[in-house]
């Protein structure tokens, strides 16, 4: 399949996958670029530049295919090493650069400097259009479905997309709901050109985390997942469990008085610990409502292949046969 993300980035297929903390090591990276989609190694899990240049080095040794680097802004006191982080993707030959978080703008030279592709996750059409505005050569659309943060405009992909559509020049990839075949199509009829997965790639074979929490997104239903931290503007969905629960109770007692301090216990260096040991009651981690539609654990060979697969059966043949026979 060819559409200007595939072309932009070298990639055969335009599914990507998005960076992930705790689990967008190069071993899935890797597995999707190696299947045809982009993999992307999650920047900040490596917690020194140092350390990612390790990282990039040990996914070039398992792919000769393209790869990238997620690499979030934070808004935080203490922010980062953010121009060493940029070097040691730029040193390590990665040419492809997910940003999130805060705007990318102050790093746009470097990357330009570098040969960078930019993609940046935007959760609104005028973060988008902000995004294109300051050089990004394409966007991730994130929709209310999504894991992790969607913004706080809580609009659906039905609606997002196709105003991201209407708005933007540049290429655009879906996110947020996105899990097989149907979502791809959906994508590309609402104006994307590709779609990013994230919860959908954790369940897979080559994801580097514990079975758990695999098992856990496999049982899991669309309705099993909760939106944290509205109070503070800081809105996150996560995968319901006895910390979550124990979070929402705590925001519900505190209202308004609500601090990041009150569910410090609840969010606060919980990944390692769900992703790597398997402890699924740690606290909240991002997943999205995309749960509800994965029933096995494939390895990323064969999701991507099956993906593809029943997109052209999709698009040939149901989608085809609605239309009817030209007249002669």
């Amino acid at each position: 399949m060819k559409t200007r993300i595939t072309e932009l980035f070298g990639i055969r297929h335009p599914i990507i996958q998005g960076g992930m903390h705790y689990v967008g090591f190069a071993e899935l990276a890797a597995a999707v670029s190696n299947a045809g989609g982009l993999g992307l190694i999650t920047g900040l899990t490596q917690r020194t530049p140092e350390l990612l240049a390790k990282e990039i080095a040990r996914c070039r040794n398992m792919t000769d295919q393209p790869f990238g680097v997620n690499l979030t802004f934070l808004p935080t006191l203490s922010s980062p090493p953010y121009p060493e982080y940029i070097a040691a993707i730029a040193e390590g030959g990665v040419r492809i650069v997910e940003t999130a978080g805060r705007s990318p703008e102050a790093y746009m030279p470097a990357f330009k400097k570098a040969g960078i592709k930019v993609i940046h996750k935007c959760t609104s059409v005028r973060h988008a259009l902000k995004a294109e505005a300051i050089g990004c050569d394409a966007v991730s659309v994130d929709g209310f479905e999504c894991g992790g943060h969607p913004g706080e405009d809580d609009l659906p992909n039905m609606i997002l997309l196709p105003r991201a559509a209407e708005e933007l020049e540049i290429p655009f990839v879906a996110s947020g709901g996105m899990a097989d075949a149907r979502s791809l199509v959906a994508a590309l009829a609402l104006g994307a050109e590709g779609m990013n997965m994230g919860t959908r790639f954790v369940a897979t074979q080559e994801a580097p985390i514990h079975q758990n929490v695999k098992d856990a997104i496999v049982a899991a239903t669309e309705l099993d997942t909760r939106l944290v931290m509205r109070g503070l503007r800081n809105t996150e969905r996560v995968l319901t469990n006895s910390s979550v629960e124990q979070l929402i109770r705590i925001e519900k007692e505190k209202g308004a008085d609500l601090k990041f301090e009150d569910i410090i216990d609840q969010v606060a260096g919980v990944y390692p610990r769900v992703m790597l040991e398997g402890e699924m009651d740690a606290g909240a981690w991002s997943c999205g409502m995309v749960v509800g539609l994965i029933n096995d654990i494939p390895t990323v060979q064969e999701l991507i292949d099956r993906i593809m697969e029943e997109a052209e059966q999709l698009i040939v043949q149901r989608l085809a046969g609605f239309l009817e026979p030209a007249l002669a």
